[in-house]
């Protein structure tokens, strides 16, 4: 007889679910841009008052990240993922009965904020971390796609359904499709290889087991940001990033779709553009991750920074009222470039924090949606102001050319210690 093909090691396995799991949370990250407009027309709220709900979520889903990792070290990773879905969910679909901006604020920016953010790309960091030593890079790519595999699969969808049934339809099935992978997490996610007897992928039999952390979630949080801050390579990777969620999360996420809709563009025609970046991030972050294990991480996060700037910096001069080559270039281009930045950063965390590099990019991710949040609610507010978001993309296009000389700045750790 033939003998049997090798079967998958689980950590893929893992990483499905992971991955899957990812999408559910990134189900509402798809609905703020496609809510404004109608949440204005239905409330008569302003843009800032919408923008700030985000702005609360985004904040408190950076803000969550580097505890949510700290718990998923103590109390394990299937619980907390479990949880956090379950809070989506929640807050989802209690978004159809508020009344007040009060209420927004509460389910859009605290009960989903806190649920996204333990799904945050931390996640991505620790099971990684834990489950592979070879193709790490890789596979923080692929898992870091799950973001934008969501916003693929949800924001057509959900842009339909604000057109056709409404806003509140379209929360109901954010809040279903998050509920519905929280099964799959309890059946199939372990916490480490060594639960079911295997050791991670790529690991020689010289391998060994972290020890367990045994103090408690929050000490361990402020302990590893206390460590990390007294460096400089932390303060620099926390500003490059949080440039980058100013200019993803904060800006292109929540305004484009009023933006190109300022300029007669029909709400699903902006919202499937959007959708278009989520192709092409998918694209772009896993050759990211496939780079991030073969070049210098720094070099990569200056080229990225970069090009996107560059973009940024000629977008008030393509929009119109319908799609252009022009435009489709900017969607593909950006797409790419959309959060192609995460594995170098982990990369980087890891090098030069080691065992804690999760933790610590849980609050490097917190500066990533701080400045994230911050852009959200200025966008709306100098849109209110001056009736145009043309001054946002050109800042944040100069923005991102001071990301990439920052990350030039940052110091190998291998050539460092030789000095």
């Amino acid at each position: 007889m033939p003998p049997r093909p090798a079967r998958p090691h689980r950590a893929w396995w893992v990483a499905l679910v992971c991955f899957v799991a990812l999408v559910g949370a990134a189900a509402f990250r798809a609905t703020p841009s496609v809510f404004i407009d109608p949440l204005h027309a239905e409330f008569g709220w302003s843009n800032a008052t919408i923008s700030g709900a985000v702005s609360v979520n985004v904040l408190l889903y950076g803000l969550t990240a580097p505890f949510a990792s700290a718990l998923m070290e103590r109390y394990g990773i299937r619980r907390v993922v479990a949880c956090a879905l379950l809070l989506i969910a929640v807050g989802s679909g209690l978004t159809v009965f508020m009344t007040a901006a009060w209420q927004l604020i509460l389910c859009w920016g605290v009960f989903v904020g806190l649920g996204t953010g333990s799904m945050a790309l931390a996640f991505a960091a620790t099971v990684t971390n834990r489950w592979f030593v070879q193709r790490r890079g890789l596979v923080t790519g692929v898992l870091t796609a799950g973001g934008a595999a969501g916003q693929l699969v949800f924001l057509p969808l959900v842009a339909l359904l604000v057109e056709g049934p409404g806003w509140r339809v379209a929360s109901l099935v954010v809040s279903g499709a998050a509920l519905a992978v929280v099964p799959l997490v309890v059946w199939l996610l372990r916490d480490r290889p060594e639960d079911v007897g295997l050791l991670p992928y790529g690991a020689d039999e010289n391998y060994v087991t972290p020890a367990e952390q045994g103090t408690g979630a929050a000490r361990l949080a402020l302990g590893a940001l206390w460590d990390a801050a007294r460096g400089r390579v932390f303060w620099l990777l926390a500003g490059t990033f949080a440039i980058c969620g100013a200019t993803t999360n904060g800006l292109i996420a929540v305004h484009f779709v009023p933006a190109a809709h300022d300029h007669g563009m029909a709400v699903p025609a902006a919202a499937s553009l959007l959708a278009v970046i989520g192709v092409f991030d998918l694209v772009g972050t896993i050759a990211s991750g496939w780079f991030t294990d073969r070049f210098d991480p720094r070099r990569l996060l200056a080229v990225y920074y970069a090009l996107r700037g560059v973009s940024l910096m000629f977008l008030p001069l393509l929009f119109t009222d319908e799609v252009r080559p022009s435009m489709l270039f900017f969607i593909v281009f950006y797409g790419l470039d959309w959060v192609a930045t995460v594995p170098p950063t982990i990369a980087l965390c890891r090098e030069h924090f080691g065992e804690r590099g999760a933790i610590v990019f849980g609050w490097v991710l917190a500066s990533h949606q701080a400045g994230a949040s911050i852009v959200a609610f200025l966008a709306g507010l100098v849109r209110d102001t001056f009736g145009s978001y043309d001054p946002v993309w050109v800042v944040s296009g100069a923005l991102c050319a001071a990301a990439a000389l920052m990350a030039l700045v940052i110091r190998d750790r291998a050539a460092a210690e030789t000095r």
